[in-house]
């Protein structure tokens, strides 16, 4: 499928999923917007990067999403946004009576308010353009949950939630809103902390991986980055048109224990 002359605003896109995304809607000819909250030339490289390997056109468009009126400004500044994908997100790890009152805030905010933010500013343009997709980044933990972390779950399960609301407000329009629910994503960061993990239980990287990093992942594999931005190409299809309001889990069997 093409989807040329379309074009895509992804949050936290400059690394690991979003910027898997964005490469795989680039690849099926979309105009890319991606965005942290740095400004740095490194940033701006790789949407000229992007542009030159995909021939469409990409812009890096700063903005902090933990703040409300930067999560909006974005669209604006954007012009137009066809597709929408709410990716940016944190996380922190702790008891919920020792939970810092400031990452809870934090989470929060980037994971679940700024897709609210961003998703009010685009939907006028996709009423005026005809056509529109919103697609959620969640998570395993938008469907489950573990210990110790209240703020992303809690979070994920709103994203969730909020993307069933979005597809009920546009359900009579051509426009959708669907949460992809990945579970372990072999990001750079996740790559990063192996040889760490393995260290500490003093097992080989591959064990570590097998036995503690996927142990709820029942296809002992990692999902990739590609894998997810091939489900928000296919969700931006024809094919998808009646599929909103739900999730797609990209989990290798995790939700389904």
């Amino acid at each position: 499928m093409s989807l040329k002359g379309k074009t895509a605003v992804i949050t936290g896109s400059n690394s690991g999923i979003g910027l898997g995304v964005a490469h795989e809607l680039a690849r099926a000819g979309a105009d890319v917007v991606i965005n942290s909250f740095t400004d740095t030339p490194e940033d701006h490289a790789l949407a000229d990067a992007i542009a030159k390997e995909h021939g469409v056109s990409v812009r890096y468009i700063q903005a902090d999403m933990s703040k409300p009126d930067q999560c909006r400004a974005l669209i604006e500044q954007a012009g137009t946004c066809d597709i929408l994908v709410n990716n940016a997100g944190i996380q922190h790890v702790a008891p919920i009576d020792e939970f810092p009152i400031e990452k809870w805030d934090a989470i929060i905010a980037i994971n679940l308010s700024s897709a609210f933010h961003t998703t009010a500013a685009a939907l006028p343009m996709m009423r005026e353009a005809g056509w529109g997709r919103v697609i959620n980044i969640a998570s395993a933990h938008g469907l489950t949950a573990s210990p110790f972390k209240s703020a992303y779950i809690a979070a994920k399960h709103g994203v969730v939630g909020l993307s069933k609301t979005t597809a009920l407000e546009t359900a009579r329009e051509p426009i959708t809103c669907n949460a992809i629910c990945p579970g372990y994503v072999l990001t750079p960061l996740v790559e990063a902390q192996i040889p760490d993990t393995a260290k500490k239980y003093e097992m080989s990287e591959e064990e570590v991986t097998q036995k503690v990093i996927l142990e709820r992942q029942p296809s002992k594999e990692f999902a990739t980055v590609e894998q997810i931005g091939g489900t928000a190409v296919f969700l931006c299809s024809d094919a998808a048109a009646q599929i909103t309001g739900t999730t797609i889990s990209v989990d290798g069997g995790w939700t389904a224990l």
